[in-house]
């Protein structure tokens, strides 16, 4: 099965550490380190994702120095790069259009999402893309006002209410008439692409697991993931599989 990483942002809300590293290099845990990116990779190789391809732009010689041909990490690596940024979806059109479906990953998420199970789900579904869905909760540290037509009238008070929402996890799987919907050289978003689909009548499903997720996007996110790394590290890599390793081996 293929798989596209997305790894061509500047992680801007991590420097100053991403002056010198892509945020998909930046490593993860205290004791045994391990870059991003190679957490996500061998955990595609783990659920039978083998045939992925890098999209890259910042600082990419350290990203293909690093992941070589995949190799090492019992997976068939190749790369595409971005001349210009062309948003988190655009940089698809550097890929030839698939002849069955894609998972697509943003290369800086620490999850331990089973993505063998959420590529079965589309598949049953039928669906023309998959978004991977996890619930957030956000909580507001202020008194929340409320009011109806008269701005000035009071109408409810609400003391640091807290809401739950359903977010995008930023692992997709697309069908192969997604890339109907993108133009090369022209930068477009995720969101773009998959509203696009949708109001064209395209059926858009979400997946729901019971997992664990952070987008490693903040310096305090970033503190939590090597935190979370060092305790359940099993639990994002498992055990290892004797058939990745043979891969790995005979590449």
């Amino acid at each position: 099965m293929k798989a596209v990483i997305l790894a061509g942002g500047k992680g801007t809300r991590l420097r100053p550490y991403t002056h010198v590293l892509p945020k998909p290099l930046m490593p993860l845990g205290e004791d045994d380190p391990m870059p991003i990116i190679e957490v996500v990779l061998r955990q595609l190789a783990r659920f039978g994702f083998r045939d992925v391809t890098i999209i890259t732009g910042y600082l990419t010689e350290l990203i293909e120095t690093f992941c070589g041909d995949g190799r090492k990490f019992g997976a068939k690596i190749g790369y595409r790069r971005e001349v210009a940024p062309l948003g988190t979806a655009g940089g698809l059109t550097l890929i030839k259009r698939p002849e069955e479906p894609v998972l697509v990953i943003n290369g800086d998420i620490l999850t331990t999402l089973d993505y063998g199970a959420m590529y079965d789900f589309h598949r049953e579904r039928g669906a023309s893309a998959t978004i991977a869905s996890y619930p957030r909760e956000v909580k507001i540290d202020f008194g929340v006002l409320q009011f109806g037509d008269d701005p000035h009238v009071l109408t409810g008070y609400q003391e640091k209410p807290e809401y739950s929402f359903q977010v995008s996890m930023g692992v997709y799987i697309l069908e192969p008439h997604a890339w109907d919907y993108l133009v090369p050289g022209q930068a477009v978003t995720m969101p773009e692409l998959l509203e696009a689909m949708r109001h064209s009548g395209r059926a858009v499903h979400c997946y729901k697991q019971n997992c664990y997720w952070l987008d490693i996007g903040r310096h305090d996110d970033y503190a939590t993931a090597n935190e979370i790394f060092d305790n359940r590290r099993a639990a994002f890599l498992g055990q290892p599989d004797k058939s990745v390793l043979k891969i790995g081996r005979d590449q």
